[in-house]
């Protein structure tokens, strides 16, 4: 039998990795389609020094942490290109195509993302050349005349994002500038707002694995998901699904999520760079298992497989496609193709009905079980007051239970 580890490199999140160390326990021996035997074990990671030639023991790690903890993010390169340790997700691309960069491919590929400009700094940058460089270089501009031609109302948001710091929605001169003069030293987007949109969509995409969500973003974090089946057309439901699975097939990220909104039809990508998805049961609630599930068999897969991992981004395919001249609709088609070829999807479910075929009916009895509802109970008490405990017990039990019996009727 061969032995493999996942490793976990968390920060302050309790919840999904309990979850994800039970299934694993619980999967148990796995055999692949070749017949042999592998043994799936996880273990959270330590931080600690680390010399450049050591062997790690990880086959795999699923990363929470080194988007803004540069100590673990180096580790991660070195076991990605000395070990070819295969990582969920790469730093490297994470680091260098934040948001920004993610708006120009996503412009180049054809997709329908909202008009965008990019303003200088507000406030002088701590460094001894910005006097210089600025008075010489740098052009005045009327940020008003900007804000006019883009039209109000839009939103101000950093050109690298993260958990919605410094995003300010505009509806005029005096909300711009306000916002201006609060961002200092970060670099920010003006984005003109898609007005009127009907949903929003969040997709929650984990290798081949995608989930489309109704997202309602101004309410508490308990309700932002709302649990809704067919919200979206079939149409615009495959291409919200296609345009998630580009993402991450484009960016190399496996496991991230990406906001949509929907408008007479068109789909409009507003945001989608992520390094740490939302996978928290007290907001994910009914979808908690489905994420728990793609994330264990996405794991798995790669890991008996030896999946390479892909820590550079290859445009030349893409960008063929998007520089031909054919309308939408085929482009999407091509970009999915692609997607599928670089998650291996024929090989991916194959393996799963052949080597995972219980893992859906092993994920519903644990839903169903005493020790899940501990985790529930001791994450609510964790998360809300003493006086909130019962209220929001009996609201994620309400949403998991839902799963269950919708789970119950999918499997028969």
């Amino acid at each position: 039998m061969t032995e493999h580890l996942i490793g976990l490199l968390l920060g302050a999140e309790e919840d999904w990795p309990r979850a994800f160390e039970e299934l694993t326990r619980r999967v148990g021996p796995v055999t692949a389609p070749d017949g042999t035997t592998h043994d799936i074990r996880t273990e959270r990671l330590s931080i600690e020094p680390f010399n450049l030639r050591d062997r790690p023991r990880t086959d795999l790690v699923i990363d929470r942490l080194a988007h803004w903890y540069y100590h673990p993010r180096e580790w991660l390169k070195k076991v990605a290109l000395m070990d070819d340790v295969y990582l969920l997700n790469s730093p490297f691309t994470f680091q260098s195509m934040e948001k920004h960069s993610a708006y120009c491919a996503l412009m180049r590929l054809g997709m329908h993302v909202p008009e965008t400009v990019l303003v200088p700094y507000k406030n002088p940058l701590d460094n001894v050349r910005w006097a210089y460089t600025s008075s010489k270089y740098n052009r005045s501009f009327d940020l008003d005349a900007i804000a006019a031609e883009l039209g109000y109302p839009m939103f101000m948001k950093p050109f690298d994002g993260g958990a919605w710091r410094g995003v300010s929605m505009i509806k005029d001169e005096q909300a711009l500038h306000a916002a201006y003069d609060d961002s200092g030293e970060m670099l920010m987007h003006l984005q003109k707002a898609v007005d009127g949109f009907e949903v929003f969509a969040r997709a929650l995409t984990i290798g081949p694995e995608t989930m489309v969500m109704k997202f309602r973003p101004d309410e508490p974090m308990h309700d932002r998901y709302e649990v809704a089946y067919d919200f979206l057309t079939p149409e615009v439901g495959a291409e919200t699904r296609t345009i998630a699975q580009t993402v991450n097939a484009f960016f190399r990220w496996e496991f991230n999520s990406c906001e949509m909104l929907v408008k007479d039809g068109v789909v409009y990508p507003i945001d989608y760079a992520n390094a740490c998805p939302d996978v928290a049961i007290t907001s994910l609630h009914y979808y908690f298992p489905w994420a728990i599930k793609s994330l264990l068999k996405w794991s798995i897969f790669c890991t008996v497989t030896d999946r390479r991992c892909r820590t550079q981004v290859d445009t030349d395919p893409w960008f063929a496609v998007a520089d031909r001249g054919d309308d939408y609709a085929a482009k999407l088609h091509a970009y999915q193709r692609l997607s599928d070829e670089y998650f291996e999807v024929e090989n991916y479910r194959e393996f799963v009905e052949t080597s995972l075929g219980h893992v859906d009916e092993l994920v519903l009895d644990w839903v169903l079980s005493d020790e899940f509802d501990r985790l529930l109970v001791e994450t609510v008490r964790s998360t809300y007051p003493a006086h909130e405990h019962e209220r929001f017990l009996a609201h994620f039990r309400g949403l998991t239970g839902l799963w269950a019996k919708d789970e119950e009727k999918l499997l028969g």
